[in-house]
């Protein structure tokens, strides 16, 4: 049966990302987070949908919020929102992920922050 999703052009899957999961170590001290890669970097659709400047403590923290649109398969629909994601150097905490179609396509949302 069809999906009622109309699939992406391949021009539009015009980024790359990388997964990554995290690890939670005792170092004998303190709960320490390592991130690594998981599996291999898939293409996907990048949009902006949001930004926002923020200060805090004296700090100013930008935030923007992207939605990464990613074939569905057997590595990204173990994505969970424990995770993040690498594209073009910056890191995006993952806070959302929506299926699109049936089994066809994930839509990743994303939050990238910059404290500065």
């Amino acid at each position: 049966m069809p999906s009622f999703h109309t699939p992406l052009s391949a021009g539009e899957l015009d980024r790359r990302v990388q997964f990554q999961v995290v690890t939670t170590n005792d170092d004998g001290y303190a709960e320490v987070e390592t991130w690594s890669d998981v599996g291999s970097p898939r293409w996907a659709k990048r949009q902006d949908v949001s930004d926002s400047e923020k200060y805090h403590a004296q700090a100013n923290i930008s935030e923007l919020r992207t939605r990464f649109t990613v074939r569905s398969d057997s590595l990204t629909r173990g994505v969970t929102t424990r995770d993040r994601l690498i594209s073009e150097g910056e890191t995006f905490h993952i806070v959302g992920i929506k299926e699109i179609g049936r089994r066809d396509w994930l839509e990743i949302t994303a939050s990238a922050r910059s404290d500065q």
